[in-house]
């Protein structure tokens, strides 16, 4: 059994069920108290797809447009949000905008499990209209709106219009398929019990869930702040310093030296620039988007041939093992070093090979991703609109320099320390996770009738889990 489904026990266990069962008639669901009724949505609302497009245009109503992720990364559709501002006709205006009670969903993506992921308006919000990609949902008398956008993200509901999605590279819902999924329903008054209890009780797991999270930020601000300090003034704090001469790297040990990177460096370049053939496998072909904080995202990376590798390339787009990739477009500056596979890189890559006599290649793995260093490769990209690091001005960049035997040294210490900070980091995340499932499988048990809420509360249960 799946984790979900160690947890969907574990709720059953600490919570009542309600006194007496009846079949459903559905066979994903089950059974459902006595009372309630299994209803399509068409019944219990009306479903409207929205034509609002975000672009503006002359004569038409000046609005503001709910959008994507405004229904995505919110719950609750509230004033305070940044709608985007468009223009509607007059007959949009009365159509979508937006009431008090109203459920959107996403009814369409990239991806189909972001597809019916429900938000709810919180109250009304006039000229403010449901936006292109959503689908505007408003109850009918029998149904409460902020139940129904809590049975739009439950195991069960959720998953009927995931499975009814059609697409391949984007999915998407039709109106039919919209209205004819199946929601369990109680009685108008029940559903408004549940909706307020799991209110207040998500809103206690995401308590907890955001002071993890600061918990992980600060660890990560820990950890970045030993590599600088490790990389620019060594971990000994009574050693004798001097000035670098440099004003933005400050004052270095006194047996440290300053050099530019170039002088480090038996090679520094990028990859190719021309298009090469997509294969099914063969050497990985990396772009920037597969350079991770620290590692090659090997998973999503894509293959090109082995005629094309051997035959098209030159030996300044194959990375060999231990030499440093660093973006050099998109997000700038991040850092992994190769491990020997069979890559190639493209222009969006730059590639550094060290002199093995005068560098430690995971000293200089750390230093490149430290802050100070991060915050000078940055401020050296060029571009206007989009910036890019240059590699001309990369292999100019100073560089406070340690012994090999030091860089030694400091890469042992900061790999011991770093994998302390990322264990914890690692159990905070999977303490997260526990906690984000336990939160949809308690809604889920809810708005399905697994649990009788009325008259139960949470705050043991929460304990033992967070």
């Amino acid at each position: 059994m799946g984790s979900i489904g160690v947890v969907s026990q574990s709720i059953r266990r600490r919570f009542r069920p309600y006194p007496k069962y009846k079949d459903s008639g559905i066979e994903w669901l089950g059974e459902i108290p006595e009372g309630w009724e299994m209803r399509r949505l068409k019944t219990l609302a009306s479903v409207q797809l929205s034509n609002v497009d975000k672009k503006s245009f002359e004569g038409q109503e000046p609005v503001r447009l709910c959008n994507y992720t405004d229904v995505y990364y919110h719950e609750r559709i509230t004033p305070d949000l940044d709608f985007m501002t468009a223009t509607a006709m007059s007959n949009q205006l009365d159509r979508f905008s937006l009431r008090e009670g109203d459920v959107l969903i996403t009814k369409d993506s990239e991806s189909w499990t972001d597809i019916a992921v429900p938000a709810v308006v919180a109250e009304d919000l006039p000229r403010v209209l449901c936006g292109y990609h959503l689908a505007l949902i408003r109850p009918k008398r029998i149904c409460f709106g902020p139940f129904l956008a809590r049975s739009f993200s439950a195991f069960g509901p959720r998953d009927q219009f995931q499975l009814a999605a059609n697409g391949i590279t984007r999915f998407g819902l039709g109106g039919d398929a919209i209205a004819s999924g199946m929601f369990v329903i109680p009685p108008e008054p029940e559903q408004r019990v549940i909706s307020a209890f799991l209110d207040r009780e998500t809103a206690k797991i995401d308590a907890l869930i955001e002071k993890n999270e600061r918990l992980i930020e600060l660890l990560q601000e820990k950890r970045t702040a030993l590599i600088t300090q490790a990389v620019t003034k060594g971990p000994d704090p009574s050693v004798p310093m001097k000035d670098s001469g440099v004003e933005w790297l400050g004052k270095i040990p006194m047996h440290w030296e300053v050099k530019p990177l170039s002088q480090i460096l038996r090679r520094i370049t990028y990859g190719f620039t021309n298009p090469m053939p997509v294969s099914e496998e063969g050497p990985f072909m990396l772009t920037a988007f597969d350079i991770g904080d620290g590692k090659v995202l090997y998973e999503n990376a894509r293959h090109t041939t082995n005629d094309a590798f051997e035959l098209n390339l030159t030996e300044k787009s194959k990375p060999r093992e231990n030499d440093i990739l660093l973006t050099k477009d998109g997000t700038l500056g991040r850092v992994a070093v190769a491990d020997g596979r069979r890559i190639c890189i493209n222009q969006s890559v730059a590639l550094l090979r060290f002199d093995k006599k005068l560098a430690i290649v995971d000293f200089f793995s750390f230093l490149l991703r430290s802050s100070v260093y991060q915050d000078r490769i940055i401020f050296e990209a060029g571009g206007t609109a989009i910036k890019h690091i240059y590699v001309s001005r990369l292999a100019k960049m100073p560089i406070a320099l340690p012994s090999n035997s030091e860089q030694s040294s400091i890469s042992i210490y900061l790999i011991r320390e770093a994998a302390k900070l990322d264990a914890l980091v690692y159990k905070i995340r999977q303490a997260i996770d526990r906690l984000k499932e336990y939160r949809i499988a308690l809604i889920s048990a809810a708005v399905t009738g697994n649990i009788d809420v009325q008259n139960d509360a949470l705050d043991k249960s929460l304990r033992l889990i967070s």
